[in-house]
């Protein structure tokens, strides 16, 4: 009687746990039914979402090269560190191994982390642009999975072979392959690439393990053929840059040009600065003097005053101007000559660089004529090249002129300019007064030029300029089998208001052979100390300098005058 009461109980509890497992069966078929099926697509964004990545990929920047193909300008492959900052966070224990492998201090890198994490970013730059050493050092941890959650990426980083020889004129770009000066900048839109974008897998650790798709193609940049020649360059760098050195001098600039096309040869500086080293970009050694500087240019535009007068055809150049005794009264300003010269023929105010004969000739033409010379000469207007920073110089209008002024003018003070424009205005001389545009592009077709001088008159400054370089203040610009041309000039620095006793320019400016100039050069020389006269300071650098790239450019020399490579004689340039 009392068992069955036992087997009640019995088959009560085993139909009481056979319901709880049914129950939960279906608690856990209901729950896989929603998440395989019903919110299925959902999750499948979430996993996505957390292991495909969107990746850049970088575009290779066009080439700079000089008119030869020679390389000036390179992008090369170079490795950038990235980061997971949440996967990251999660290894703290780690990042002083990671410090160590990116040359880079931990507390540092914690910070990065840090706010990544809240500001729930993907991924992170740690470093970019790394030295091949690190990236090693990264990749020996990573493949002993020493680390988690970090990447190498590629990039390209702009290198550049000639380093501080071409460093004013090419310029340099930022960590994202952006120019920041010099042509770099100037042909940006036309050196940059369009980057594309990638689709990845990434694994849990947050390494990329497998390209899904090619979302946009990376558009490489295109390349620029410039006008420089490297080899002038070089020759024009390592001249300037003795010559600064041996005179003491603060600072230096030379251009050398196509003397038909405009084209810029070489255009250096010093000092100078190295584009590969960022720690070097920096301060004024980055700024290219040669185009955002000026000066007065003092008796180099001394010749451009005779062609005005002899294209007013109120003088010829066998005109007598009586400098006598060596100084002349304008107003209460004196204008002042080295020595007494005595009576001059306008080849004579040029080879012995006559202030006095200068001022003579300049206030007997009317002052809008000699104003319009020096304006069509470019001097006073905005620079039409395509290069940031160019600046105008300055030319005060006619309208202005006091007679001091107009005296003063017509050797170089109470004007300024860059060495670049003045390398131009004396193209227009070179080029039978025909006066081209600059270019820093190699040039392809017909130059573009304005008239500037009959070539009549053009052709006979330039024999007149023959004779200061054969006879007068610029022999030691001479050249051995060449016939040169050019103007020595000596400034004194202008500051506060006067000029400085004791600081100079030391300029030459000139062109060659004589009868078809190829080329022309400027050399100017600031602060140099001891010696500052043009003719004993940039002339021999011109020389030199010159007689190379005729040599290079397979010039034929065209004389056999044989000008001694001597100091010039101490007369007044100023």
């Amino acid at each position: 009687m009392s068992a069955v009461p036992a087997m009640s109980n019995t088959g009560g509890r085993r139909a009481f746990v056979l319901a709880i497992f049914l129950v939960l069966a279906s608690v856990l078929w209901l729950r896989a039914f929603k998440l395989q099926i019903l919110d299925s697509v959902f999750y499948q964004k979430q996993g996505d979402a957390r292991q495909i990545r969107t990746l850049p990929l970088a575009a290779h920047r066009g080439m700079l090269t000089d008119r030869n193909g020679e390389m000036l300008a390179v992008s090369s492959p170079i490795a950038t560190i990235w980061a997971d900052p949440s996967i990251l966070a999660e290894h703290d224990d780690k990042i002083d191994l990671l410090g160590y492998a990116l040359e880079m201090d931990p507390n540092r890198i914690r910070d990065m982390v840090s706010r990544g994490v809240e500001k729930s970013r993907e991924y992170i730059y740690l470093r970019r642009h790394v030295h091949p050493r690190i990236e090693k050092a990264l990749q020996s941890i990573k493949d002993r999975g020493q680390i988690q959650g970090v990447n190498i990426e590629r990039e390209y980083g702009r290198y550049y072979p000639s380093g501080e020889i071409t460093a004013h004129v090419l310029g340099f770009n930022d960590i994202d392959d952006r120019g920041q000066e010099g042509l770099e900048m100037a042909f940006d839109s036309w050196l940059r690439g369009t980057p594309g974008k990638r689709r990845v897998v990434a694994d849990v650790l947050g390494d990329a393990i497998e390209d899904i798709e090619l979302i946009a193609e990376d558009q490489p940049g295109k390349n620029l053929t410039l006008s420089i020649d490297k080899r002038i360059q070089y020759l024009a760098y390592r001249e300037l840059k003795q010559a600064v050195q041996r005179n003491g001098a603060k600072s230096g600039s030379a251009v050398v040009l196509d003397a038909r096309t405009g084209e810029v040869l070489a255009m250096v500086n010093q000092p100078s600065y190295n584009p590969n080293r960022f720690s070097e970009r920096v301060g004024g050694a980055k700024r290219n003097r040669a185009v955002t500087d000026v000066l007065e240019p003092g008796s180099t535009i001394k010749p451009f005053t005779v062609a005005a007068a002899l294209e007013s055809h109120l003088f010829s150049s066998d005109d007598i101007i009586d400098t006598a005794p060596g100084r002349f009264n304008v107003g209460r300003y004196v204008v002042r000559d080295y020595k007494n010269y005595g009576e001059l023929s306008l080849v004579g105010v040029l080879k012995n660089s006559s202030n006095v004969g200068a001022s003579k000739i300049s206030l007997q033409l009317d002052r809008e004529v000699l104003w319009n010379t020096f304006d069509r000469l470019g001097f006073g207007q905005p620079p039409l090249i395509e290069f940031p920073g160019a600046v105008a110089g300055s030319l005060p209008h006619f309208s202005k002129w006091s007679v001091v002024r107009q005296a003063t003018v017509s050797y170089g003070y109470g004007v300024s300019t860059t060495v670049l424009q003045l390398a131009r205005a004396y193209a227009a001389l070179a080029a039978d007064g025909l006066m081209p545009e600059i270019t820093f592009q190699k040039l392809e077709g017909e130059p573009r030029n304005s008239r500037v001088f009959s070539a009549d008159v053009a052709q006979e400054v330039r024999r007149m300029l023959e004779s200061v370089v054969s006879e007068g203040t610029g022999k030691a610009a001479g050249i051995p089998g060449y016939t040169v041309a050019g103007k020595t000039g000596t400034t004194h620095i202008s500051e506060n208001g006067s000029y400085a006793d004791d600081r100079y320019i030391s300029q030459f400016a000139g062109m060659a052979p004589v009868e078809n100039p190829a080329m022309v050069a400027v050399v100017a020389i600031i602060e140099p100390q001891g010696r500052y006269y043009g003719g004993e300071v940039a002339a021999p650098v011109f020389s030199r300098i010159m007689a190379g790239a005729l040599r290079i450019r397979n010039v034929n020399p065209d004389g056999q005058e044989v000008y001694p490579l001597q100091a010039a004689r101490r007369d007044d340039e100023s």
